[in-house]
């Protein structure tokens, strides 16, 4: 009674503090529908994204309360470092998890894990002690060692999201999957190296603190893929057993949400990565746990997540863009706008060279262990549009270690502090609009056609012929699975050329580590928790409606 009494008001209304909680929260969602008709309509004319419209409409939208609020703030909403990695990263992380291609995740799973892991690793070292060397000169503020390892931690995680945006899963598949599969081992990545600095003592860091901080990576990387694994063939397992779908189709749509969310929250409660966790989870349900519901709540499923990473990643650039405007940041660094000028472009240098550093000898011992020429990352994939240029821009995750590291709810009364603050702002701006929206005309729109360019026609259709198909056929495939979808595409109206050693690939299976996966896949795995093929005939079951359509 005491909680109704504080909201609302003796006349029955709610307090002026909840009143404007909840114009603001209107005014938000109105702002997320005005993302979504204008960057549809913007699309159709081939201009940008609903992702990019919604930063403009950020921007513009934290100018409009600026002149309203005469200079007093530019938000309606406070950044909360919780909001994003608790309610706004996990749908986005699963969701990518669920739709992404497995065999060709899986196939280039070591460049992944090389990029990911080694090249973070690399370019948070380049970036940590390259503004150690250059801050100091610009004295900016009293900077310890351990925020100069935050920064390092901070601008060596990308932003795949807006990658993504130009590169097509169909029509680069071998790129695809690479610069996929980086941008998530990355972000765990740096999230763990950001997480490890808090914790260590940096005072007398030595071998020993390191070889602790590699060990610690090593030990969340397996144990949070573990758990996302186990945690999803969790829900296979209960789906299959109790099957909802003979009642209710509600209650295992609410199951798989659910179990999703679980994985994530249970990788926090127990300080492992989360990111990975909720990612491997996302693989392992769309193998066994979608093939075991019904064709209705497939569909459901499918298109409910795919929602929520779509909602989720406006609402990350559309108050990425309003916050950017804070006068509260600004007035800061306006007496030596200067330095936050030089701090921002140091930055961005150090972001290239960094990512220079580990792209291109990465990409050459990862060529010596590839024996197939078009699984092979060719100096063509290397420049321009490809794999450097794609891991160049910084977003959300960037922002929210920056908060983190710099700021105390959200703000700050450091000097040195605001410049990283606004610095990070400008990084993340600048990477997003010079790389995504002033490019999107002069190069942008240019990127695929400049792919088709750049990959010989014949690693185009031979990167295509070994891949599956999109999504949802994507989803029928089976994990590393040996080329089955391929043939179901020869079977149909389509048919895509192959080159004779693939065709040979295909018709011999050799004892590669596929085919050894499908053999315990098939043996062990699915008659236990289910997936395409080994689902119990229940009345009126996928199953049973699958086989009577094939009689």
């Amino acid at each position: 009674m005491d909680l109704l009494s504080s909201l609302v008001s003796p006349g029955g209304r709610l307090s002026t503090s909840d009143h404007a909680s909840v114009v603001s929260i209107n005014i938000f969602v109105a702002l997320l529908c005005a993302c979504i008709v204008i960057g549809h309509l913007l699309e159709e004319n081939r201009w940008m994204n609903e992702s990019i419209t919604a930063l403009a409409i950020g921007l513009c939208t934290g100018f409009f309360i600026l002149l309203t609020t005469g200079g007093r703030s530019s938000h309606i909403m406070i950044f909360s470092e919780d909001l994003f990695f608790i309610y706004l990263l996990p749908p986005i992380i699963f969701n990518a998890g669920f739709q992404v291609k497995k065999k060709q995740f899986f196939r280039n799973f070591m460049t992944i894990t090389l990029f990911g892991a080694v090249g973070t690793m690399i370019s948070f070292l380049i970036i940590s002690f390259g503004s150690i060397e250059l801050f100091k000169k610009l004295d900016i503020g009293p900077l310890e060692l351990g925020d100069f390892l935050a920064i390092g931690a901070i601008f060596s995680a990308t932003d795949s999201v807006c990658t993504l945006q130009v590169l097509n899963q169909d029509e680069t598949p071998l790129l695809y999957s690479l610069v996929f599969g980086e941008g998530v081992v990355n972000d765990a990545t740096s999230v763990v190296l950001f997480n490890a600095i808090q914790n260590f003592d940096l005072v007398h860091i030595d071998t020993g603190i390191a070889f602790q901080v590699v060990g610690n990576f090593i030990y969340l990387f397996i144990s949070s893929t573990l758990l996302g694994a186990l945690t999803g063939l969790l829900s296979a397992y209960i789906i299959k057993k109790l099957y909802f779908g003979r009642h209710s189709t509600d209650r295992e749509v609410a199951i798989m949400i659910l179990m999703a969310y679980l994985s994530y929250m249970l990788a926090e409660l127990l300080d492992l990565s989360g990111i990975l966790t909720v990612f491997f989870c996302g693989i392992v349900m769309s193998h066994y746990t979608w093939h075991n519901v019904t064709e209705s709540s497939r569909v459901t499923t499918k298109h409910a997540f795919a929602t929520l990473s779509f909602i989720a990643e406006l609402f990350i650039f559309l108050y990425v863009g309003m916050d950017a405007l804070d006068i509260d940041k600004w007035k800061f660094v306006s007496s030596s706008p200067g330095k936050s000028i030089s701090v921002s472009a140091i930055l961005l240098g150090l972001i290239m060279v960094g990512r220079a550093a580990f792209v291109f000898p990465l990409s050459l011992l990862s060529n010596l262990f590839k024996k197939s020429r078009n699984e092979k990352i060719d100096f063509k994939q290397q420049v321009g549009v490809t794999i450097w240029w794609a891991g160049l821009m910084r977003g959300a995750v960037s922002m929210a270690l920056a908060y983190n590291q710099f700021t105390r709810s959200g703000h700050t009364q450091l000097h040195g502090n605001a410049i990283m603050i606004t610095s990070t702002i400008t990084v993340v701006l600048f990477s997003t609009v010079f790389f995504v929206v002033l490019i999107l005309q002069v190069f942008g729109l240019m990127t695929k056609p400049l792919i088709r360019l750049l990959l010989p026609s014949h690693a185009k259709s031979s990167q295509n012929a070994c891949s599956e198909p999109s999504s949802p056929k994507s989803l029928l495939s089976p994990l590393l699975g040996n080329g089955q979808a391929s043939d179901f595409e020869e079977g149909s109206l389509i048919v895509t050329p192959r080159p004779p050693s693939l065709r040979m690939l295909l018709s011999t299976p050799t004892h590669t580590v596929h085919h050894y996966w499908r053999k315990f896949d098939d043996a062990f795995m699915r008659p236990v928790f289910g997936g395409r093929g080994f689902v119990p005939f229940v009345p009126g079951s996928p199953t049973e409606r699958s086989v009577h359509g094939f009689q």
